[in-house]
C-alpha cells in the first residue's frame, strides 16, 4: 500500500510593506492576538505565546491559560523564514518531517511576498477535510496580516 500524497495548504499574498513590518505582525503578541482570532471561530478564544527563537515553545493558549495547541520553532531567520510545529493537545501526535507545521516565508522586493505553507495533513484521519478547513481559514487570515502590516506605522 502506497503512502498517501502529502497535503499542505500553500498560499501567497503580496504585502505593500517592508519584510520587517510583516515579520512584526507574525510575531508580536498584540498583532498575533488579532489574526489568530480566525482560528478560534466556534471554539475557545486563544492567543499565541512564544519567544520566537529556534527551539522556542509555541503555545496556543485559551483565555483560561489552558494550552490547546503546542509546538516548537523549527526554523528561524528574522524577516525571512519562520516555521513551527503545531500539535492539538487533545489528540495524538503524528510523526512529522522537517517541512511540517506552519511555515512563513518572506521574499523581499518592492513589496513583501508572504507565503504560508501549513501541513502535512495526510498524517491525520480525514486529512483532506482538515486541510480544506485550514485553507479556508488562511484565506481569511492572510488578508488580515496584509492589512495589519500595511497600516502599521
Amino acid at each position: 500500500m502506497s503512502k498517501p500524497p502529502k497535503l499542505f495548504v500553500d498560499r501567497t499574498i503580496e504585502v505593500n510593506a517592508p519584510a520587517a513590518r510583516v515579520w512584526a505582525v507574525l510575531t508580536e503578541r498584540q498583532m498575533t492576538d488579532i489574526w489568530t482570532k480566525e482560528f478560534s471561530s466556534g471554539g475557545p478564544k486563544f492567543h499565541i505565546e512564544s519567544g520566537w527563537r529556534l527551539g522556542s515553545d509555541v503555545l496556543w493558549k485559551a483565555d483560561d491559560g489552558k494550552v490547546l495547541v503546542e509546538g516548537k520553532v523549527t526554523a528561524f531567520e528574522p524577516n525571512k523564514l519562520l516555521r513551527f510545529t503545531v500539535f492539538d493537545t487533545r489528540s495524538s501526535r503524528p510523526a512529522v518531517t522537517i517541512e511540517d507545521g506552519i511555515t512563513f516565508t518572506l521574499e523581499k522586493g518592492k513589496t513583501t511576498e508572504l507565503r504560508v505553507k501549513h501541513g502535512d495533513f495526510s498524517v491525520l484521519p480525514e486529512g483532506r477535510k482538515y486541510r480544506d478547513m485550514s485553507a479556508m481559514i488562511w484565506d481569511k487570515v492572510l488578508p488580515e496580516i496584509k492589512a495589519l502590516a500595511e497600516r502599521r506605522e
